[in-house]
């Protein structure tokens, strides 16, 4: 069965290499993510076009994530590039000091600091690892005490504990990089420090302009970092594609016991909203150095599997560690692993959802017949990759494999969990010309290195196969078909002739339209039980959605026609 959780990497210098790229994607990466943090813009787009060129060579899309560096909130520079605070003692940090800094004193690239500081606060230097406490602000000085000490060395962040600083989430150097991102059109833009729903439409509208020359609109991931963040996660989630759960900065925010909880809230809240999501920070952190991870990693990385997270991201273990390829080899099988302990719970998810559009609705519908009908696998041809999302969102453990004609919505879908992407455009056209038997045989050839996707697809088996076809009718999005085929290579229904089995068939079509009638208000019931053969037998013409066969079409027919062009 393919891998379903997906892999993010970071790249870096363990990682530019031609050679090595080439490895850890054969070894399993999705996505690789672009950390503008460091480099400079045309470094980004020399390594953009490496993996492009890669990609190619391999025969795998990957799609790329640029990921901007937000506000970056640091001290200055030391006279020796470092310092040695011990607790107990004062420490100022100083807005307008311009030198290097010593054991008393530093400089800050943040000059609001003392207008977001106030006596009693907590200040947490260098991930965390030394905190002050302010005793008082004097003009553009905060004076601090060192409660945990430690080594303090060129540039280290601060972040302030449970959130409160104003810096904006997007900076001019960020604005750069959006440009510089559009121009290798990256599949997924990153954007650090998010606070509300308005930093990700602004960041929205940038991208959008930044990347009408190549008609290009990326999606929109919001790193989940700030304590500010979480009260209004339904609206930040509602303004982007998807979210990382950035754990770092936020741990140091919200407090390390406060983290677990609120990604596994994350990762829910995210799929019943029909966004993605990534889990990020310090999971195979050891591997820096170790060329296995400890246990409490691989814990970790299979916690956030079982959570429900579409990927999990590597930062330095894949940008500067020793061992990228083994980590992502590790990562790979953590996951294959943890799939297998995964819970299915689509009943009680498809009960409660509402969907909100008819496409939507049947794509849920499809999934609904495929577990209970016990289908190995879910063919999606879709144009935007709306309808594989949809479908990825639920935990069926059948294998969703996304079919498009459109580059962009296959490297967009490498992040989708559960969604594989066998994509051959000829597959594609005979689909859509409605050559069914032609398609079925190109679908098993491509499918002929997994020995039991060939068998289903090319001889027999069970499967349930969503066709999401661009109409050329105004004001019609899709029509979709949905095919269920059991033991057979034709597609034809009526030929079952085992009464148990056409009944088991007929209640769960009853059931799965009345389901969806009641959560959508649409009369998708309208082709019901007794009708169930003859659709399976016949064909709706997307054109025209007159319903062709070896019978002339009943009125109930024509009418559910009516209703589904409306």
């Amino acid at each position: 069965m393919p891998r379903a959780t997906k892999i993010v990497a970071t790249l870096g210098p363990a990682s530019n290499s031609p050679e090595v790229l080439e490895r850890m994607i054969r070894a399993g990466v999705d996505v690789v993510r672009l950390n503008f943090s460091h480099g400079k813009g045309q470094d980004h787009i020399d390594r953009a076009a490496l993996v492009r060129e890669i990609a190619q060579r391999v025969g795998k899309e990957v799609a790329i994530m640029a990921d901007l560096q937000g506000p970056k909130i640091r001290v200055g520079k030391f006279d020796g590039d470092k310092t040695t605070l011990e607790p107990g003692q004062k420490f100022i940090l100083d807005a307008s000091f311009e030198g290097l800094g010593s054991n008393e004193r530093v400089g800050l690239d943040y000059k609001e600091l003392p207008r977001d500081v106030k006596p009693g606060d907590s200040l947490l230097l260098n991930d965390g690892l030394i905190t002050l406490t302010v005793d008082s602000v004097q003009d553009e000085e905060v004076h601090t005490t060192v409660i945990s000490g430690g080594v303090l060395s060129n540039n280290k962040g601060i972040n302030k504990a449970g959130g409160g600083l104003t810096a904006p989430a997007l900076t001019a150097k960020d604005m750069e990089d959006i440009k510089t991102a559009m121009a290798f059109q990256c599949e997924y833009l990153a954007i650090s420090f998010p606070k509300s729903a308005t930093d990700m439409e602004m960041a929205r509208q940038l991208a959008n302009v930044a990347g009408e020359p190549w008609r290009h609109k990326p999606q929109l991931i919001a790193k989940i970092e700030r304590s500010e963040a979480i009260p209004v996660l339904d609206q930040i989630l509602k303004a982007s594609d998807g979210i990382m759960v950035a754990r770092g900065d936020l741990a140091i925010e919200v407090g390390n016991a406060a983290v677990p909880a609120l990604q596994k809230r994350m990762i829910r809240m995210a799929r019943e909203m029909d966004r993605l999501v990534i889990t990020a920070t310090q999971m195979m952190e050891s591997m820096i150095v170790n060329p296995v991870p400890t246990r409490a990693e691989v814990s970790d990385v299979a916690n956030a599997v079982l959570d429900g997270t579409d990927a999990v991201m590597t930062s330095a273990e894949t940008a500067a560690g020793k061992y990228p390829v083994e980590t992502v080899k590790i990562m790979a099988a953590i996951c294959v692993e943890a799939e297998t302990a995964e819970e299915i719970s689509f009943d009680a998810n498809f009960t409660n959802k509402k969907f909100g559009r008819i496409d939507q609705s049947i794509a849920m519908g499809a999934l609904f017949t495929a577990y209970h009908l016990g289908c190995k696998a879910i063919l999606a041809l879709t144009e935007s990759g709306s309808t594989a999302l949809w479908m990825s969102r639920q935990k069926i453990h059948v294998p969703i494999f996304g079919l498009t004609s459109q580059i962009r919505t296959q490297r967009r879908m490498t992040l989708y969990r559960n969604v594989t992407l066998p994509v051959v455009k000829t597959v594609l056209n005979a689909l859509n010309e409605n050559r069914l038997a032609d398609g079925l045989e190109r679908l098993g050839t491509i499918f002929g290195g997994y020995s039991e996707w060939g068998q289903l697809v090319h001889r027999v088996g069970n499967d349930v196969r969503v066709l999401g076809l661009p109409l050329r009718r105004p004001n019609t999005e899709h029509a979709f078909r949905m095919l269920c085929r059991h033991n057979m290579y034709v597609q034809d229904f009526g030929r079952v002739r085992d009464p148990d089995e056409i009944a088991r068939r007929e209640l769960v079509w009853e059931k799965m339209c009345t389901t969806l009638e009641q959560k959508t208000g649409h009369e998708v019931g309208a082709i019901a039980a007794d009708d169930f053969r003859r659709l399976l037998a016949e064909e709706i013409t997307p054109d025209t959605f007159t319903i062709r066969g070896s019978h002339p079409p009943t009125p109930k027919q024509r009418r559910a026609a009516t209703r589904l062009d409306r």
